[in-house]
C-alpha cells in the first residue's frame, strides 16, 4: 500500500492551525498503530432508508485495510451489499484521541486464503475463527481522520486521502 496523501481537514469555525503550525501533521504510522490497536470497531452503514446503522465488530488491521466477519444475513451485511461505504470511527476518551475512517467495504472472495485473517483475529482476540461461517469484509480507506489533543486538538488535526 502506497502511503496516503496528508493535509489538514476542512473543518469551519474549530480553529484549525495550518499544517505547519501546532504539533503538525501526524504520522501515518500513528494512525495505523491506533487502528490496529482498537479492540472493538463501530462499523456505520446506511440503512435503504438513509438511516445510519452503527454496530460494533471485532476485526483487525492488514495489509492496509480492517478485516471483519459478520453473518450474511446481519443488517450491516445487507446494508455492505446495498451500499458499500462506510465510517468507522475510534475514539480513546482518556487520551483524547480519535481516529475515524471513511471507505468502501469489499467482501473476501470465497476462495481467498483467510490464513492471515485467521491468525491475526486469534492472536488478538484469543478466538479461532477458523470455521466461522460468515463472510468476510475488508474496508478500504478512502479518507482517514485523526486527532491528537493532548492540548493542541488544532494543531495535530490531520486528514489522509488515499489515492
Amino acid at each position: 500500500m502506497t502511503e496516503p496523501r496528508a493535509s489538514r481537514p476542512h473543518m469551519p469555525g474549530y480553529g484549525i492551525l495550518p499544517r505547519d503550525e501546532g504539533k503538525g501533521l501526524l504520522p501515518w504510522s500513528w494512525a495505523e498503530a491506533f487502528i490496529a490497536g482498537a479492540r472493538n470497531y463501530p462499523i456505520t452503514t446506511t440503512r435503504p432508508d438513509g438511516a445510519p446503522h452503527t454496530m460494533p465488530v471485532w476485526g483487525v488491521w492488514l495489509d492496509g485495510r480492517l478485516w471483519f466477519s459478520t453473518s450474511a444475513t446481519s443488517t450491516k451485511a445487507r446494508n455492505l451489499a446495498r451500499d458499500p461505504r462506510v465510517a468507522v470511527p475510534l475514539v480513546h476518551e482518556r487520551d483524547e484521541e480519535a481516529v475515524v475512517i471513511e471507505g468502501v467495504a469489499e467482501p473476501m472472495p470465497a476462495d481467498a486464503d483467510r490464513a492471515a485473517f485467521i491468525a491475526a483475529y486469534k492472536a488478538k482476540y484469543d478466538w479461532d475463527m477458523t470455521d466461522e461461517p460468515g463472510p468476510l469484509w475488508s474496508v478500504r480507506p478512502t479518507r482517514v481522520f485523526a486527532f491528537s489533543a493532548g492540548g493542541d486538538f488544532a494543531g495535530t488535526a490531520t486528514r489522509w486521502v488515499f489515492e
